[in-house]
Parts: structure tokens; sequence; C-alpha cells
């Protein structure tokens, strides 16, 4: 491989902690309720259409279509959606602040995320600046893993992509991105990210 000059980021699950799990265990009074609301009504692949670029409006509207009497859990999911948030991931943030201050690399962010909701994440998280530039698939209407998604990260921000790796918790966006040539760490704790950098030489 050649020396890399570049590291792209996911942010959900890498470097913020976000669930919705934290908001639903406020609604609803049982671990059950929270788990049969999130897999039968506002599922991941709901919400996945909004980081794709649907508003939230649009979604509401279909899912309350659907299932009425649950209107005000529904709308919950993005009227409340800042109790998502966690708060960071310290030991990855940790980690990002040791790359921003080598100075080695070109660092560059890539998440599936709503264009309506990621204006929060920018006020809320100072690290977010530390990014050369962040692509946000609802502002593209793409998202991970379609193959067009990182061809348009690595042609936008001019990456070489045999120079370049990619941190990503989700096995198949990680799948994505080595499909374009672009090659990727599964994250799975800033302990093994952290193992995985040294490995490739890319931290001290």
């Amino acid at each position: 491989m050649n020396k890399v000059d570049t590291i792209i980021f996911d942010l959900g699950g890498v470097l913020i902690d976000w669930n919705p799990r934290y908001l639903y265990r406020t609604i609803f009074d049982t671990e059950a309720k929270v788990e049969q609301f999130l897999s039968k009504i506002c599922t991941m692949e709901w919400n996945e259409q909004q980081d794709a670029g649907r508003p939230i409006e649009e979604a509401n509207r279909l899912l309350i279509e659907r299932h009425p009497e649950y209107q005000k859990e529904i709308e919950a999911y993005y009227g409340r959606w800042t109790e998502m948030l966690g708060g960071t991931i310290p030991k990855t943030v940790e980690l990002l602040e040791q790359l921003k201050s080598d100075g080695k690399y070109k660092l560059f962010a890539l998440t599936n995320w709503s264009a309506e909701t990621f204006p929060e994440a920018l006020k809320r998280y100072e690290f977010l600046q530390y990014f050369k530039n962040i692509l946000v698939s609802g502002k593209e209407g793409l998202k991970k893993p379609d193959p067009k998604i990182y061809e348009l990260a690595l042609s936008r921000f001019d990456i070489d992509r045999s120079k370049a790796i990619f941190i990503d918790d989700s096995a198949k966006n990680v799948a994505g991105s080595e499909s374009v040539g672009l090659k990727a760490i599964r994250f799975l704790s800033p302990e093994q990210l952290r193992q995985d950098l040294h490995q490739l030489n890319l931290l001290v």
C-alpha cells in the first residue's frame, strides 16, 4: 500500500454515541416495548431513508398514516432527536485529536446523517472542526454503502484512494469502501482502532 496521507472517519458509532434507545427508554416503560417500537415502527431502515435525503416531514407523515396510534411516539423520533445523543466516544476523539496534532494527515468525515439534523451536531461537537471537510449523506441523496458516495467523497475532496484509509463501525459500509478500492478499518472499539493504526504505522 502507498504511504497514507488521508484518513476518513465515520461519525456515528465511531466518534459520536447515537442510539434511539436513549430517547425511547424515557417514553416506554419496558425494554421490550422499546425494542418492539424500534424494530416494527421507527426502524433503522426507515431512519436510513432520511439519511439518504428524504425530508423528515414526509417520513413522519408516511409512518403516521400506517401507524396512527403511535403518532406521538413517531413524532418524538425527530422532535426529541437530541435525546438520542449520548455524547462523544472519548477515546476515539482522543485518537482524532492526536492525528490532528501530528499534522501528517488530511482528515475528512463521511457520514450517513440527515441533512436536517446534522447542523445540531456541528453546534455540539467542537472536534468536527478538525476535519478538512465532511460529506453528509442526507445532503447528497446518497448513503453508505452505495459505492457512489465513496466515489463522490474521493472526487470532491481530491483524495487519492491508494493513499487513504476509511474507518467505519458498519461491516457493510467497510465492504462498500473496499469495493471502490478504498482500504478500510472496521471500528469495534477505540482500543482496537488505536492498535490497527499503530500496526499501519499511522500513530506514533
